[in-house]
């Protein structure tokens, strides 16, 4: 992110999706954080109080063909994770993304959007049905970006788990956060204790929260860490994955940050 480092709290964001919508994270250097839900991410930038910087887990940046292991940004940051570096998932093409929203039911869509993906990439490969049921969130984002250019330095990418990587010393997060699917507490533990260690707050960070918001206390956690990384990348202290980062067709740039 080429952004002048800042002496004064700048006012960021974090964001994770939720079902229905999206966790935000915000914090203003002294106060208490702050956790909220959205229904739509261009809520995020519609009013005053909208931050100069957040950063989303979510891709941004879609290619027309994919070489093995998907974009460079992924291919970049799973060496880095060790165990932990299933959990980034490789991002097919805009026309695979595309398929994938298109008509028919969701089995009919997943088929389509397979069948896009494999047409589109070196050797060809389906997608993966986590990465399937992203696909509404991703165009949400494509959407936004594509249709105000003013936004592309002010919502950037980034992954959970590289800003923890990056928390924990460069190193491998040794706990996992789920376990076959299902949040492991030891794993969530460990990576609010990155978080506290890092200098955020950290109290809100509970179930009782996570209920009251209709999501769960990793959604919330994984938010807190996005915040993390646009605070980093604020003050020009973000790693990116690739640096410079490329940029897709319609010129949105593909990097990974933490």
């Amino acid at each position: 992110m080429d952004a002048a480092p800042v002496t004064r709290a700048a006012p960021c964001a974090g964001l994770d999706g939720c079902p229905g919508g999206w966790i935000v994270a915000s914090w203003d250097g002294a106060g208490p954080l702050e956790l909220k839900r959205l229904a739509a991410l261009a809520d995020l930038f519609a009013g005053d109080d909208a931050p100069l910087l957040a950063a989303i887990d979510i891709p941004i940046g879609l290619p027309e063909r994919v070489g093995p292991r998907g974009r460079p940004p992924e291919r970049l940051v799973r060496p880095r994770l060790g165990r932990r570096q299933s959990s980034v998932f490789s991002v097919p093409s805009r026309a695979a993304v595309a398929a994938g929203l298109g008509a028919g039911d969701e089995t009919t869509r997943y088929r389509a959007a397979c069948a896009a993906a494999r047409a589109t990439s070196d050797p060809p490969r389906a997608v993966a049905k986590q990465c399937f049921h992203l696909f509404p969130k991703i165009a949400e984002a494509d959407v936004l970006l594509r249709g105000r250019a003013e936004l592309r330095n002010r919502l950037i990418e980034c992954h959970p788990e590289v800003a923890f990587w990056a928390m924990n010393g460069d190193a491998e997060v040794e706990r996992a956060k789920k376990v076959k699917g299902r949040p492991c507490p030891d794993g969530l533990a460990l990576r609010i204790d990155l978080l506290a260690a890092a200098g955020l707050p950290t109290d809100a960070l509970s179930a009782q929260t996570a209920n009251a918001l209709r999501a769960g206390l990793d959604d919330l956690v994984d938010a807190c860490a996005c915040l993390w990384t646009a605070r980093r990348a604020m003050n020009g202290k973000a790693l990116r994955f690739p640096d410079p980062p490329e940029t897709d067709a319609f010129g949105l740039p593909i990097a990974i940050h933490a």
